[in-house]
This record gives C-alpha cells, structure tokens and sequence, in this order.
C-alpha cells in the first residue's frame, strides 16, 4: 500500500486524493480493492498509463503524450471524447432533479419522441436503462412476456450481447457461459449468417425470439452475407417469432447507416441501443419496441411498472442522449463513417496483399476488424510443439496492440470472442491523417514478422515490469 500521506484522518479518501494518484498507486489500489488479475494484465504490455486529458478523437498521458483513440469506447465515443454539446446539455439541467420517481421526466418524453423518429419502420415505444446489457435483459423480458406460450430464445454463435445473466445466456462464448452455469434454460445457438439453421428451429414453432448483431463486434467483426438480416426478419414473420437486433455497438451512425439494419431495410420487433446513446459521457441504453407489442405485456395501470431501472430515464443521462442524438444527425456522421470507413478499408487491404501476417480485413463504416495470420511454420513450431503457433494465434491481437500503444501512441484492442483481431473502432469525427498515421504505423510493425512483434513486445513487458519495481 502506499504511505497515506495525502489520506485523511478517518481513512476514506476524496476526489482531491485520487486526482493526486501516480500510476503505482492506482495498481496498488486496483490490486487490492478491484481486480488483481486486470492489474497484471494491463501492466504486462504497458496498457495501465495514466490518462488525464480527452477531446474528440486525441487522449493525453500524465507525461503530457498524445495519442490517436482508436478504440473509441468500444462504440461509445461516436462523437468523440468530451463532445462540448453533450457537457454544455449537462450543464443546462444541473440544477434539475436528476432522480425523481414522483414525475415524469419531459426530457424521456423528447428523447424517447426522437428516437421512435429516427428508428425503421413503426418502432415507437421507449424504455430507458443505462447500459447494453441491461437493454438487451429488458429485450429478452418482453420477448418471452410477449410470447408466453413459447419458451425458446434463437441466439447466433460467436455473438455478444453482455455479461449479465439473461444476456450471457445468448452471448456465443463458452468462456464467459461455463463459469455461471447453469445459465437461462432453453436458449439455442444457430451459426451466424446461416439462414438454413434458423429456419430449422424457427419452424418448431416455439421460439419467442431471435436475437442479433447485424455485425458481430466482439465475434471479431463478423459481417454476414449480404441479405442475412432481411431473410431473418421473413423467416421470424413466417413462424411468428420476434426480431430482437442488437445495435448496442452497431447503432447510431457506426456502419455507415444511423443503424446497421438499415442497410437492409429491416425492421425489427425490437431494437437495443446504448454506449453512444449517452453522447460518451454519461451511461445510457434503451430498447424499443413496436406499440402493439408493448401495451400487450406493460399496458394498463396493473402492469405498467413490472420492468423497471431505478435510473434509466434519469435527467443527466437523457440531456445527454437528446444532444448525441441530434449532433450525430446534424453532424452527419453516419455519411462520415460510411465514407471514412471505405477509406480506411482499402488501406488495410493494401496491407492485407502486402503481407501474409495480415489474412483478413472486414467490417462496415468505421467498425473494422484486422485479423492475423498463424505465421509461424516448419521447424520453430515442431520445435516447441506448436506451442509458438498457439501463442501467434491467440496472443497476435493483443501483441499488435501493445505496439500500436507503446510505440506509436495509438489506443486498440482485440475484439472479446477473437483475441487474434483488433478492432478500429475511432470516434466517427476522426481526421484521415489520423487514419493514415495508424496505416503507417502498421506498416511498421508488419515489417518486423511475427518474431520481431514477439520480441518488441517482451521488451515492453520487461520496461513495464521494471518500472513497476522502480515506481
């Protein structure tokens, strides 16, 4: 632990206190007070500095570096960091109760009048929450509310809809699933972007619902075949199950459409928004539904208040959302991510045909996902058992990433359910110099091979590990 000087006297520490910390101690206190395993993670590849500035797509180290965000708050931070409209709406309603059940809000009433506006087809009830995971619980609730008699929930394998119980029961990875066992009962995986397998369980008639990413995010960006979506939606028509589309990540503006079904023209029976919802400052999500579907479970005075969050809707977070929603539109930010995301696409294709570490490049608008190759072959690999390959396969996402920050001064991560992909997921305001700077800088790091990455990166490993013990 740290000496204490700056504590005060009955040992609870203040805002002042914790704005004060060095690096050393916000390990020592995540080390002992949240999570030691994260502290060993990030402090392994150098990932725990000390951010202390944010605007647009820029963040600013305790050294006072710079650096490009392009991980982008995993698609909260569409309008970038510290957008003025969003802290300029916080500011109008600071003297608003933020949390008064007694009321009803006219700020919910707006946001909720503008998003039934801007969302397809006939979307036109609201319920308010504050995080991704939370929307997609309430999506799940009405869905097997809606549909009683049906007992089954179709999901995709490889997807990822969050962390909490009902929303890891449909979320496609095994690792996040064993250790809660048994999870909700009757949930059923299907291949993402196979039509013919969701048709087989969708006819036995007791499927309350599908739900899906129109692109898998943390599935390492996974864009079906075109028409995936559009066939889902008749197929749900056809055997009378509901489409929940999960835009948590994919929404507001992030594939090149205000929301990624757009691209398809589809509708669906309810929709899932978050992360950039609150404007990257405040948490907020959603889900809507159509009104039919709503006033059947939550209508009339004796069911209205059966599904709850003590602070969705509150004041703060839906001054936020009335201003993100309305600077992403003015802003004209989806158009910004279709083009810049073309843009940036075919630089990384250039890289892609210039080196074989690269196999794959995909997503849509500024959602894209780089996948490496297994590069390592012949004698190293017989040599240590294939143990070099699997370390290459699991680990080259987390590696290139640790380069990029390290080195270049550029914010990514790996995507959740494929560590081998890193994603390039900046605020949609980003500048195409800041695009060709991460392309340069790829370029390095693909220049040095596999075993070149490996060795920079045990560098850093070992700086960090010294700086640890000097700190």
């Amino acid at each position: 632990m740290s000496s204490g000087n700056h504590l005060p006297k009955d040992d609870l520490l203040t805002l002042e206190d914790a704005l004060k910390f060095d690096r050393k101690e916000v390990r020592e206190y995540y080390r002992s007070y949240v999570n030691p395993g994260l502290v060993g993670a990030m402090a392994l590849i150098d990932f725990d500095k000390q951010f202390v500035r944010a605007k647009d797509f820029y963040v600013w180290d305790a050294e006072g570096r710079e650096y490009l965000d392009f991980l982008g708050g995993y698609g909260s931070l569409n309008l970038g960091h510290n957008p003025d409209e969003i802290l300029a709406a916080i500011d109008l309603v600071r003297e608003r109760p933020n949390l008064l059940q007694a009321s009803l809000n006219p700020l919910a009433a707006a946001l909720a009048h503008n998003l039934s506006k801007v969302t397809p087809g006939d979307l036109g009830r609201v319920f308010f929450c504050s995080s991704g995971t939370e929307a997609v619980e309430g999506a799940l609730k009405l869905a097997r509310a809606y549909k009683p008699e049906r007992t089954t929930i179709i999901y995709c394998e490889n997807s990822f809809h969050g962390k909490s119980l009902g929303s890891l029961s449909v979320t496609g990875r095994e690792k996040y699933r064993k250790p809660f066992a048994p999870l909700l009962p009757q949930c059923e995986p299907v291949p993402f972007g196979d039509l013919e397998a969701l048709e087989k369980i969708l006819a036995s008639g007791d499927a309350a619902a599908f739900i899906v990413e129109p692109v898998q995010g943390e599935g390492g960006v996974i864009v079906p075949p075109d028409g995936y979506l559009a066939g889902a939606r008749e197929l749900c028509d056809r055997y009378g199950s509901l489409l929940i589309v999960d835009e948590i990540q994919t929404g507001l503006g992030r594939t090149g459409r205000l929301f990624a079904c757009e691209h398809e023209n589809v509708v669906p029976d309810i929709m899932c928004v978050a992360k950039s919802l609150g404007g990257g400052v405040i948490p907020a999500g959603a889900f809507i539904t159509r009104p039919h579907i709503w006033d059947q479970v939550y209508g009339g005075m004796d069911k209205f208040a059966i599904h709850t969050s003590t602070f969705g809707g509150n004041t703060v977070a839906m001054a936020a959302g009335l201003a993100a929603l309305l600077g992403i539109i003015e802003k004209k930010l989806p158009k910004a991510a279709e083009i810049k995301g073309f843009y940036l696409r075919e630089k990384l294709i250039a890289l892609q045909e210039k080196y074989n570490l690269v196999r794959d490049v995909r997503g849509k608008g500024l959602l894209i996902g780089l996948e490496f190759s297994q590069p390592v072959k012949g004698f190293l690999d017989r040599l240590t058992k294939g143990r070099v390959n699997k370390l290459a396969g699991e680990y080259m996402g987390s590696l290139v990433a640790s380069e990029l920050m390290n080195r270049y001064q550029i914010i990514t991560a790996y995507t959740l359910n494929n560590p081998n992909v890193i994603r390039l997921e900046p605020p949609l305001t980003v500048s195409c110099e800041a695009m060709d700077k991460v392309i340069s800088s790829l370029e390095d790091i693909l220049e040095q091979s596999f075993a070149g990455v490996m060795v920079s990166t045990v560098g850093t490993a070992i700086r960090a590990a010294m700086g640890q013990v000097k700190k």
